[in-house]
């Protein structure tokens, strides 16, 4: 039995839609009966529901409002974790949590591998390193994977934001030095319940291959949806303010990393990050 937490974002979404075709047994509660902060709460579905495996999908990764109020990204990237940590080496439950590219700097200017030093450089990276932290503290039976640039079924994505911006004008300036691995949520499933068969424990970055920078992913996807819009490359410097008037927290410029630990340890071939956007196109838009 699984049970899934953070039932309303795209990754779960996603588990949601291929959990049943795999025939796999499993729970999703509404988040808000299943508050992973509420350490009662968590405890008492636990014992109600009985999983073998907790997949925890529940995140705040609203980075630019974590610098405005990081105790509510703590609360849920690693206080929260340390919950669930907590009760799966007491109920002997095997977890799964997913973590991010932003716990690294960006200084590297090439592929991140699982060894390398981590340096979150905003308030977001550091509150996903901590849950990371936590984990590995309470727990040995655990798999965490880092995702960089989730793209899937919701708003909380950058080709969501960017459809509207095209609808919105015709002339569109988009980060051309911020550079990490589109990721699909449909990829990030099936390579998680792989390695969930196969016996897979420790930390593993989950990406597809490949990567780009932002403006290559925004210009790839123009294209592939038959739009007219022009894109210009800016630095993302050039981008000093959020929506809101805020600042916008820094991020690390090259966060792109390697996939090649688990795809090795799986023997498989993860889809380029382009395969990935045409599926996303195709499923969502066509």
């Amino acid at each position: 039995m699984i049970l899934l937490t953070g039932t309303s974002g795209q990754l779960a979404k996603e588990f949601q839609r291929i959990l049943p075709e795999r025939g796999l047994e499993f729970s999703a509660p509404l988040e808000e009966k299943l508050d992973i902060s509420n350490f009662e709460q968590v405890k008492c579905a636990i014992e109600e529901i009985k999983p073998d495996v907790i997949i925890n999908c529940a995140a705040y990764n609203l980075v630019d409002e974590a610098e405005e109020e990081p105790s509510l990204a703590f609360k849920v990237n690693s206080d929260a974790v340390e919950n669930l940590a907590v009760l799966c080496r007491r109920f002997n439950i095997f977890l799964v949590h997913f973590s991010t590219d932003y716990v690294f700097d960006g200084r590297k200017k090439e592929f991140y591998i699982e060894e390398d030093l981590v340096n979150p450089v905003n308030k977001y990276g550091e509150s996903k390193l901590k849950g990371e932290e936590l984990i590995k503290k309470h727990l040995n039976n655990f798999l965490i994977l880092r995702l960089s640039w989730v793209i899937g079924e919701g708003r909380r994505n950058f080709l969501y934001k960017l459809f509207n911006w095209t609808k919105q004008k015709r002339i569109l300036k988009i980060s051309c030095d911020e550079v990490s691995v589109p990721t699909y949520v449909e990829d990030v499933v099936h390579t998680t319940l792989l390695s969930l068969k196969k016996g897979l424990k420790g930390l593993y970055h989950l990406t597809n291959s490949g990567y780009c920078s932002r403006y290559e992913l925004a210009k790839y996807f123009v294209k592939k949806m038959g739009l007219d819009n022009i894109l210009l490359p800016v630095p993302a410097s050039s981008f000093i303010l959020t929506g809101t008037g805020k600042a916008m927290a820094k991020r690390p410029l090259f966060s792109a990393m390697s996939n090649g630990k688990i795809s090795k340890e799986l023997n498989i071939s993860i889809p380029e990050w382009e395969d990935g956007v045409d599926r996303f196109i195709i499923r969502i838009y066509k």
